[in-house]
């Protein structure tokens, strides 16, 4: 891969990560901490949905973030033919 390839794919490799990082902040943050009050209005199984994200919510958004990253990182590697073999 040439140096402009390789520039090319460390952007996008960052721009994936960056963009994963905003959603995991705003719901471990921003709904867990700051917004808590706003979100303990709604019940779900008898629970306030702000002690939900607080406890659960950015345990489990994060869980799934790490697949949507290895799902996105293997699209971009077979973009740029870095895909490694099983």
């Amino acid at each position: 891969m040439d140096k402009e390839a390789m520039e090319q794919y460390w952007k996008r490799n960052l721009k994936i990560i960056g963009w994963l990082l905003l959603i995991w902040f705003l719901v471990s943050y921003v709904a867990g901490i700051l917004l808590v009050d706003v979100f303990n209005n709604i019940h779900i199984a008898g629970f306030p949905l702000g002690f939900w994200f607080a406890q659960q919510g950015s345990i489990v958004i994060f869980i799934i973030l790490i697949f949507v990253y290895c799902k996105l990182m293997n699209n971009l590697d077979r973009e740029f033919d870095v895909l490694e073999e099983e």
